[in-house]
């Protein structure tokens, strides 16, 4: 799905004063991050590591593996669509609502697509499938899954990949990469976008046993991370305990939020375990809400129609500094008096 997205304010040539659309972290990149990457100007005028090997050693060296379990992509829908190539025509289930993206590349290669939905696959079924595609936290809804490795274990014969993109915004969701040498059946994508705010420089990676990463590098392009991306995956890496942003504090601000919000009866809204949310408007649908939002406040949220699993009422919302939470939570109240 090309458009559809969040973040998608320049499409509509008005000035948006607050993007709740996006999961990425507000803050903006970690203080030295962009001063580092602008020193790194010059390894513009060269082509970058061929996969990003400096990078990926940094990596592999953080999570205590050899370098063989990581592959660096340039962002996690690379990563899907490598994947997807990988496994083609091969007999998969989507475990919804998902991230368009998973769907999308599966479809480009002929995969046999089932769909689970999030509730059924928390009682941990046998599968037929070959392959498993499973965002935790989950996006859109922000709630993680409490027994993955379990699942994993009871179904040796399918392949996992399981999308970890926002687990650094939930605390108490319990990554996999700790087991990676556990698993033969499992592939896990990590995000270097969303907590370092920048999406725009696309930078990702893959955690694998090494047969998966191998097979994964006999279709890998080269130079698919550019120099820039890279100097700033060496500098988040080499400067790791430091860049991390303030999760508690975002998701007490969070809570703040969402108990604002449920004021409003006009809109239910969903329980996360992350910093963004699912809500479900009442009245009109999504897209109308999405439209006056822009129109009469200059706010942009996630029309989340197009989730499968998901309806026409259904929107996600990042939260923001109080201040910009407090626009939205007064132009739902707006929305309510005009509409409900």
């Amino acid at each position: 799905m090309l458009l559809g997205h969040g973040d998608d304010g320049y499409r509509y040539g008005q000035n948006i004063v607050a993007d709740f659309s996006t999961n990425v972290w507000y803050g903006g990149e970690p203080a030295g991050l962009k001063e580092y990457v602008i020193n790194s100007w010059e390894g513009v005028n060269r082509y970058p590591e061929v996969v990003s090997e400096s990078l990926q050693h940094l990596i592999a060296t953080h999570h205590q593996l050899p370098d063989s379990y990581i592959q660096i992509s340039s962002g996690t829908t690379e990563s899907i669509y490598q994947l997807a190539q990988l496994f083609a025509t091969k007999r998969t289930t989507i475990v919804i609502p998902a991230f368009s993206e998973y769907e999308d590349a599966c479809s480009i290669f002929d995969h046999q697509l089932e769909f689970l939905s999030w509730e059924d696959s928390l009682r941990l079924p046998r599968l037929r499938s070959e392959v498993v595609f499973i965002c935790n936290p989950n996006n859109p809804t922000g709630q993680h899954f409490p027994d993955l490795e379990q699942w994993v274990r009871k179904n040796p014969a399918c392949l996992f990949i399981v999308d970890e993109a926002f687990i650094d915004f939930a605390p108490y969701a319990v990554s996999l990469i700790d087991q990676i040498e556990r698993y033969d059946n499992l592939v896990i994508l990590r995000s270097l976008t969303k907590a370092y705010a920048i999406p725009g420089l696309r930078l990702g990676y893959i955690v694998s046993q090494p047969y998966n990463i191998e097979q994964l590098l006999r279709i890998k392009q080269p130079w698919t991370v550019n120099s820039l991306a890279l100097a700033a995956g060496k500098f988040i890496f080499e400067n790791y305990t430091s860049v991390q942003p303030p999760v508690f504090q975002l998701l007490n601000d969070r809570d703040i939020f969402l108990s604002q919000l449920k004021m409003n009866d006009s809109c239910a809204l969903l329980d996360t375990s992350t910093h963004f949310f699912l809500g479900k408007t009442n009245v009109r649908n999504a897209a109308h809400l999405k439209t006056f939002l822009i129109e009469k406040h200059g706010i942009l949220i996630r029309d989340a129609g197009n989730f499968r699993g998901l309806s026409r009422q259904h929107f996600r919302v990042a939260t923001l500094s109080a201040e910009k939470n407090s626009l939205l939570v007064n132009a739902l109240l707006e929305w309510k008096n005009l509409y409900y």
